[in-house]
């Protein structure tokens, strides 16, 4: 009886431990894509089913924000939930495994860390670009697994493996490795649902930045054919790209479903920074575009699923930031906020539930450029200043487009406003490397992040349209 009783303890404690099991945190993120391009966006032209799947899945954030219009420090804000340039984190570091500078700081510690040591298995399949020396790469940051590439970008079909940053050989677990995939994006997606497959029977930690829809587009041609009906070349390969990152979504989502996973599993989806409307993106209705502090290159589309806790279906108003994944992730694993370096970013989960009904966040602040371009967003007001240009304002709440600057009519808010973005400015530090800088037409095969670098003895014929952009990463 008393060994009866013992089994029975066992299985009640064994049912208890997985009943309470703390939920899989996957991260998608995609690069450049356009607030407009998403089904669940209301496009028309964009088709993603599997995306749209996912906003019908969760909550859908109209007013989701990045911690920066460009690729680099967006990323490094995301990981470390802290605005970037509170450790100078301000621009793209170059691409070189040699330089031990250019990289997120190694002071800082960033979410895999904090799951890693809570018990989580974390892996990371994708785009780094947050430093290529050997302190910098993700699996001396925290994972476990890992498989991508370290640069800022890299071509999607046929290239040639050598030493330019878009055409260097993929790496798994540290190593390269010789094979070159039909198509980049789908077996980003492929890796992502064999590790979520893998490891279904304890937490993980995903983190899978994709490089599409960043140029240089290289669809498929039977997908490019699908979009023959877009009139604009460019854009035709973009939505043809799209289609493909979103084919590798619903990869990964299928993982989930399949191996019985998805009730429990916290998915936050965004892009890194707006879209790169020259490039094929469309950002309507936001003015402009990545690389500015106007709406149209910090704000992207949004998306929280996680069943067991979020409704299915909502649409949520008040602002959220990608700052808000690493305090949301740290609250859902039950780990501690740091108290050493504290979280900008806060648990969103209770408000996208319902279950707080003040706002988020009482402002979000941006820094460009060192300290030359400045933004806040407080309520519906939008402050901005670019040098020294007159400061503009903007009413998202009846002038989303950001089309008529009400500077003149409100010298009180201009004066609050102002104040609050100068405290906020000092708290921060001068950018601790340059990154890069150079006019477009600069750009070569290795990407802008090669330049003065010298160059690599080639060993085979230049790859055709190895140009992987106009564009900085």
């Amino acid at each position: 009886m008393r060994r009866l009783v013992l089994i029975l303890c066992s299985l009640a404690a064994t049912i208890a431990t997985a009943t309470a099991r703390h939920p899989n945190i996957l991260i998608i993120v995609s690069d450049d894509q356009g607030y407009a391009d998403a089904g669940f966006q209301g496009s028309k032209v964009a088709v993603t089913p599997h995306l749209d799947a996912l906003a019908k899945s969760g909550v859908r954030c109209t007013n989701g924000y990045v911690a920066y219009p460009v690729c680099s420090p967006s990323r490094a804000g995301l990981l470390t939930g802290r605005y970037q340039a509170r450790f100078g984190h301000d621009n793209n570091p170059v691409y070189d495994p040699l330089d031990n500078h250019e990289g997120l700081p190694l002071t800082e510690s960033i979410l895999p860390q904090f799951l890693k040591r809570a018990g989580y298995h974390t892996g990371w399949i994708g785009k780094w670009h947050l430093g290529s020396a050997p302190a910098f790469v993700p699996w001396a940051r925290g994972f476990d697994e890992s498989f991508g590439f370290i640069g800022g970008g890299h071509r999607f079909a046929n290239w040639v493996p050598d030493e330019r940053q878009y055409s260097l050989p993929l790496i798994r677990d540290g190593k390269p490795i010789p094979d070159v995939p039909p198509h980049l994006t789908l077996a980003l997606g492929n890796a992502a649902a064999s590790f979520i497959r893998s490891h279904k029977d304890h937490p993980w930690m995903l983190y899978l930045p994709f490089n599409a829809p960043h140029t240089p587009h290289e669809p498929s041609p039977d997908r490019l054919e699908k979009f023959s009906s877009i009139p604009n070349p460019q854009r035709r390969k973009y939505l043809a790209q799209l289609s493909l990152l979103d084919d590798a979504i619903g990869l990964v989502t299928t993982a989930l479903t399949d191996s019985g996973q998805r009730n429990n599993s916290l998915v936050f989806f965004f892009s890194d920074n707006g879209g790169h409307t020259p490039s094929g993106s469309d950002n309507t209705p936001l003015r402009a575009m990545k690389g500015t502090l106007y709406e149209g290159g910090v704000r992207v589309p949004f998306l929280v699923s996680w069943p067991a806790k979020l409704p299915a279906g909502k649409v949520y108003d008040h602002p959220v930031s990608t700052l808000d994944v690493f305090a949301s992730s740290l609250a859902a694993a039950d780990i501690p906020t740091p108290t050493e370096r504290p979280p900008d970013g806060v648990n969103i989960i209770p408000h996208l539930a319902g279950e707080v009904s003040s706002p988020p966040h009482a402002n979000l602040t941006w820094r460009m450029h060192g300290k030359q371009s400045l933004a806040i967003r407080d309520g519906n007001w939008k402050l901005i200043r670019n040098g020294t240009n007159p400061p503009e304002l903007y009413d998202l709440a009846s002038d989303v487009s950001e089309s008529k600057d009400v500077a003149a009519q409100h010298p009180d808010i201009i004066t609050r406003l102002s104040s609050t973005l100068d405290s906020w400015n000092k708290q921060l530090v001068d950018p601790v490397f340059p990154g890069s800088s150079v006019k477009n037409e600069d750009w070569g095969p290795g990407g802008a992040n090669q330049r003065n670098r010298p160059k690599p003895k080639r060993s085979s014929p230049k790859p055709p349209d190895a140009n992987p952009s106009s564009t900085p990463n």
